[in-house]
């Protein structure tokens, strides 16, 4: 996305390759194929199609496949991740995960189910900030948490 570039208000989707542009997230830990940024900077959508091929299924569970709760909470942080780090000032920065709340896990995630990352800010302090992450699967709530970050420079790490 460049520097001057403005926002429409239904925001901007990101595909695959401008998402890995943005975060260094790569397979098997990338968890969102897409991310939708919004003109208002506190909020964004990412989307995952959940494949029968991920390697978690594997083993979780064998004969009864369903995604596991920690990795739809970093598809939620992953889309928070392009949100902040799309930001021209973020540009070359990590973001961390300090903390997560009030998790809940609703309903079951499965094979061939498409993920609607819903993600707000709570709070943003600059380089630090308090989320808030909704997954839905065919606008049903699956999961549900809070979670903190920081934004840390890549080169001091």
């Amino acid at each position: 996305m460049s520097d001057t570039q403005e926002i429409p208000q239904e925001g901007k989707l990101l595909d695959i390759n401008q998402v890995t542009d943005i975060i260094p997230h790569r397979y098997p830990f990338l968890m969102v194929d897409k991310v939708r940024v919004f003109a208002d900077p506190k909020i964004a959508t990412g989307y995952k199609c959940v494949s029968g091929n991920e390697n978690f299924f594997q083993g979780h569970f064998p004969g009864a496949p369903i995604m596991p709760g920690v990795l739809i909470v970093e598809g939620m942080a992953q889309t928070s991740c392009v949100m902040f780090l799309s930001r021209p000032e973020l540009k070359g920065c990590l973001a961390y995960f300090m903390g997560i709340d009030k998790v809940k896990f609703r309903a079951p995630v499965r094979p061939g189910d498409f993920l609607e990352l819903k993600v707000e800010v709570l709070r943003d302090s600059g380089r630090r900030g308090k989320m808030r992450g909704e997954a839905y699967v065919d606008g049903k709530l699956v999961t549900e948490a809070e979670f903190m970050f920081a934004i840390v420079d890549k080169e001091n790490q």
